[in-house]
């Protein structure tokens, strides 16, 4: 149970308000964004040959495997690497891919999985199951919250940055998670999705998250 394990906030927030906030939140999104998925769907189709989705396994919360939508990025003659980081530069993204990616519109039928549990609307990313089948028992914290479309790490770090890196910022929102930590979060999603993710991605040493951490480590 949540309340006898050291490595995962103890906040009313998490074990009471989060899921109820993100089922209302997802469905409200989902009616406002229809209109956005429903043009990017179009787009998809009248500019590129391929399925409309992209579906890949990932790990969610406590290990268990589910296999998350997002709408096609990349040309249907990408050879897909686990191990690859897909930059915007990247040659196998399409032109409506390249939007899709930079303003987070590709991610948007995670919503579902939010409204339907598999996610929550803040957590740490999905990875692949290669990936968490080999993490050390650090790395699994961030496997006891549900994984999120957006969170800590996003906001902070983008995917240029390493794994190692990106996994301290989740680590710390698994102990941490509270209203005003996701409230933060949402919020400057927004600013990243508007203004860009380099522009907010700090080293996570130089944070006070890694201080706090620090601390609580020692006492």
């Amino acid at each position: 149970m949540q309340e006898s394990n050291p490595h995962i906030s103890n906040s009313l927030w998490l074990r009471f308000g989060k899921r109820l906030f993100d089922v209302i939140v997802s469905a409200i999104l989902i009616l406002l964004l229809s209109p956005v998925m429903l043009l990017t769907v179009c787009a998809i189709k009248l500019t590129s040959r391929g399925p409309l989705l992209f579906r890949q396994e990932r790990t969610g919360l406590r290990g268990r495997r589910f296999h998350p939508a997002k709408f096609r990025s990349m040309r249907t003659e990408h050879k897909h690497d686990t191990k690859e980081v897909v930059l915007l530069s990247h040659p196998g993204i399409t032109p409506v891919g390249r939007f899709i990616r930079r303003f987070k519109i590709d991610e948007l039928p995670q919503l579902f999985c939010v409204l339907f549990g598999e996610m929550s609307l803040i957590g740490p990313r999905p990875t692949i199951p290669e990936q968490t089948d080999n993490y050390n028992d650090f790395e699994r914290r961030r496997l006891l919250v549900r994984p999120g479309a957006t969170g800590l790490a996003q906001v902070n770090s983008p995917a240029s940055r390493s794994w190692e890196e990106r996994i301290k910022y989740d680590v710390y929102y698994v102990q941490h998670v509270n209203f005003w930590l996701d409230a933060k979060i949402l919020l400057k999603t927004v600013l990243v999705i508007v203004l860009g993710e380099e522009r907010f991605a700090r080293p996570f040493a130089e944070t006070p998250y890694a201080k706090a951490m620090t601390q609580e480590k020692n006492s």
